[in-house]
């Protein structure tokens, strides 16, 4: 027995007047990267103002569709909403080498000629491969696929070492879960990382993770006992960036050599603790320039814990392609 489920763009489409997203639904539709694109763009928020997305649901072929988990979905809307749409949202594709229908790959090459973005999710890469998007481009998917993907379209750079990869007009993720980690880097890039921060409180999943962290992490989820010990301890760290926090200031707040620290730590966080630090320095860094606008940036290399402004503008280059200075004017505000 299946249950029947009926697609409806969101109420709040008529309130808003924010880019048109649009998710792709179709016969073997995957709903968890489904779910993804309607929680973080199509979910009703009137504290984000009228300005904020709107959402359609684009149905590639004629209903109803399968989709996973049991479930038959029925779309109003087919590929025209293509035609108007600003970012197009591919959940996992039907199968890593499902061919993708020529009309639907015609439709994807016309809004990307127009503008529009393109994101792919998980193995939703395979439609933007197979309709020539990724061509001579670089991308990445959940390490399972890289090899698939690879094999089927050499012209293509994919990194199977990251979250997710922002090429301007063509976005793609990693694994599901990257799949919010992008959805949120978009939502940051529109409206800031206020509204990003509000969004992940919501979906309760931290605000924001580099696209170049690692997909794969050897121990995920810590004993129980090491999340109690070291929890309060990341939670000083986070909370006093702007000082120095040397690995044995570390170890001995946490009772353990260090060592012991280091190895566990790393174990808790998938992060050594360096890299811990600069990730979260970073984050903080981007978080004032967008939004302290009147904090020189001496100042927010010192309230980040970079020390000097010399040393966050080499951090931001290498990191983030970009300069303190660059990032205010294009987020600031």
């Amino acid at each position: 027995m299946t249950d029947s489920v009926k697609i409806m763009p969101n109420s709040s489409a008529q309130q808003t007047k924010g880019p048109l997203v649009a998710a792709l639904a179709y016969d073997g539709l995957c709903t968890f990267e489904f779910g993804i694109a309607y929680e973080v763009f199509g979910l009703s928020r009137p504290e984000m103002g009228e300005d904020w997305y709107r959402f359609s649901v684009c149905g590639i072929e004629p209903g109803p569709l399968r989709a996973a988990g049991g479930l038959t979905v029925a779309v109003d809307e087919g590929l025209e909403v293509l035609d108007q749409a600003d970012l197009i949202v591919v959940p996992g594709w039907r199968a890593i080498d499902a061919p993708v229908p020529e009309p639907l790959a015609a439709a994807l090459r016309a809004a990307h000629q127009r503008g529009a973005r393109i994101m792919s999710l998980c193995s939703g890469v395979a439609v933007l491969a197979g309709s020539g998007l990724l061509a001579n481009r670089r991308a990445t998917t959940h390490w399972r696929y890289v090899a698939s993907i690879a094999a089927r379209y050499p012209d293509i750079t994919l990194d199977a070492d990251v979250l997710y990869m922002d090429e301007g007009s063509l976005l793609t993720a990693a694994g599901s879960a990257a799949g919010i980690d992008l959805c949120l880097h978009v939502v940051r890039g529109d409206y800031g990382s206020e509204a990003a921060n509000s969004v992940a409180r919501r979906l309760v999943v931290p605000p924001h993770r580099e696209g170049g962290q690692a997909q794969f992490i050897q121990a995920p989820v810590p004993e129980e006992r090491e999340g109690i010990r070291l929890g309060p301890l990341i939670e000083w760290m986070r909370e006093s960036l702007s000082e120095e926090q040397p690995i044995s200031l570390l170890a001995k707040r946490a009772g353990m050599s260090m060592r012991t620290f280091q190895r566990r730590f790393e174990a808790t966080t998938g992060l050594s603790v360096g890299e811990w630090l600069l990730t979260e320095r970073l984050r903080h860094a981007r978080d004032l320039l967008e939004r302290e606008l009147a904090v020189s940036l001496d100042d927010i290399a010192a309230a980040s814990g970079f020390g000097t402004l010399a040393t966050m503008r080499h951090h931001f280059r290498r990191r983030l392609g970009t300069s303190p200075n660059a990032y205010r004017k294009s987020f600031g505000g």
